[in-house]
């Protein structure tokens, strides 16, 4: 494969930059959910309560648990590209389920559609990304290219979300049509997307799954990939804590961001025609640190830095309870950028963490399925505090929650537990270094049953 002269791609491919291409477009559209600051108070215009409203939410947590099991089979066996492919259909049609039914029936099936949209791409857009770099020899951009992908997806939204109030005073139903228009673009750029031969991707990998799928084999394919990923998960104690830390960080951005932001702001004053501002400038923040995670010190190891942001964001909610409305947006903006540090780098330790050969898309399934389990524990506390108008306990709670699983996972990290597995050296190799080992170096070459990031690349 011809590469680019040097200092054009930095070592890129023409396929390796075709793929990082594709990917910031599906990321960016697949995402742009135009309905997003309004859905609350749209909901609330529909009639719902604030109980309909958030047993939604908890409902579609557990739903996007439920999808997860499956959706990261199905897309080890028929190929992460066309598992892309589905996710974008289906989340096209989702968000044209309000426009029809603007009632609790349709809010209700509008996020079960979501999930099994977003399930069939959590694991496999990331799979496809560092698969497809691997392949071209070029994985040492992926934590660039996933970062720089939710830069973009970020930036994307703050031009958009503020055009939100204009668009609906046009037609009231406009944010739930232009989001369905994005997913479609999403399609075509998953369409496009290269195979990648003996990746997964519905290439060689999927001629493969083929072979194995027939009739009643295709039941116990299944369930040999599921099988694989749970001792995968067993066997490496290293991979599970990487994941249970990624839970703190999954967790309270999800909740926050999108749960909690308009109760938020509606509590300390904030009109409503302000949100769609406010949510852009944390959008910026945001995006900010997902493109810049090599602005972190190398002082830290990246599984120290996901720690600490992690507690920057329980912080920045505690913070909340006592602020006043300016303070409060400045808050809401520090969550924002540490959430934005900590996602690519939370990523590409899960990543690196998994060993060769092990189905990934269903490993990074089974990530999703415990930080949406949470979620959905935490959407039924966040429904009854804010119902009861108790917003400030809970957001002191969630600090303290956030403080005692970290202070956990430290534990068990410098524990006994951790001795001969994966536990990672004092002065680890920074974020920004993509060595042969991945970004802990010897943390995940230590790995029971992985072969070292240079091994897996031959």
């Amino acid at each position: 494969m011809r590469r680019s002269p040097t200092g054009a791609g930095g070592g890129l491919t023409d396929t390796a930059r075709r793929i990082i291409r594709l990917n910031y477009g599906f990321q960016l559209l697949f995402n742009l959910l135009w309905w997003m600051p309004v859905f609350y108070a749209y909901q609330k215009t529909a009639g719902l309560t604030d109980a309909e409203i958030f047993g939604i939410q908890s409902i579609y947590y557990v739903a996007f648990c439920l999808f997860e099991i499956p959706t990261g089979l199905i897309a080890d066996r028929i190929g992460t590209r066309n598992c892309l492919r589905a996710g974008a259909v289906v989340m096209t049609a989702a968000n044209l389920a309000p426009v029809f039914s603007a009632s609790y029936t349709g809010f209700l099936v509008h996020f079960l559609a979501i999930a099994a949209g977003r399930s069939l791409t959590s694991g496999a857009a990331s799979a496809y990304l560092y698969d497809g770099l691997r392949a071209e020899k070029c994985d040492e951009h992926y934590l660039k290219a996933e970062g720089t992908a939710r830069a973009l997806g970020l930036a994307a939204k703050v031009v958009c979300w503020p055009l939100v109030g204009p668009l609906m005073a046009l037609a009231h139903a406009a944010p739930y049509l232009l989001s369905a228009v994005s997913a479609a673009g999403s399609l075509a750029c998953a369409v496009a997307l290269p195979r990648l031969a003996g990746a997964g991707d519905g290439g060689n990998g999927s001629g493969k799954a083929a072979d194995r799928s027939g009739g009643g084999r295709r039941g116990g394919a299944f369930l040999r990939d599921a099988g694989a990923a749970l001792r995968c998960v067993a066997s490496s104690r290293w991979l599970a804590l990487v994941m249970v830390q990624g839970v703190a960080v999954f967790t309270l951005s999800r909740i926050c961001q999108v749960n909690l932001f308009q109760p938020i702001l509606l509590d300390h004053g904030i009109a409503e025609a302000s949100h769609g501002g406010v949510l852009a400038a944390m959008t910026v923040a945001e995006a900010v640190g997902s493109a810049r995670p090599q602005w972190l010190s190398r002082r830290l190891t990246p599984v120290a830095w996901v720690s600490l942001l992690s507690l920057v964001l329980a912080g920045s909610l505690a913070g909340m309870a006592f602020g006043g409305p300016w303070s409060v947006v400045a808050l809401l903006c520090l969550f924002a950028a540490a959430t934005g540090f900590a996602y690519p780098v939370q990523r590409k330790l899960v990543n690196d963490a998994v060993p060769a050969h092990a189905p990934r898309a269903t490993l990074l399934s089974v990530e999703s399925i415990v930080d949406r389990a949470v979620c959905a524990l935490a959407a039924v506390a966040v429904g009854a505090y804010v119902s009861a108008g108790h917003l400030d306990a809970l957001l002191l709670h969630s600090a303290l929650a956030t403080a005692l699983l970290l202070g956990g996972f430290q534990l068990v990290l410098h524990s006994g537990v951790m001795k001969g597995s994966q536990k990672p050296a004092p002065g680890g190799v920074p974020v920004v270094t993509q060595d042969a080992g991945g970004t802990d170096g010897e943390a995940f070459r230590a790995a029971p049953g992985a072969e070292s990031g240079r091994a897996r690349r031959g």
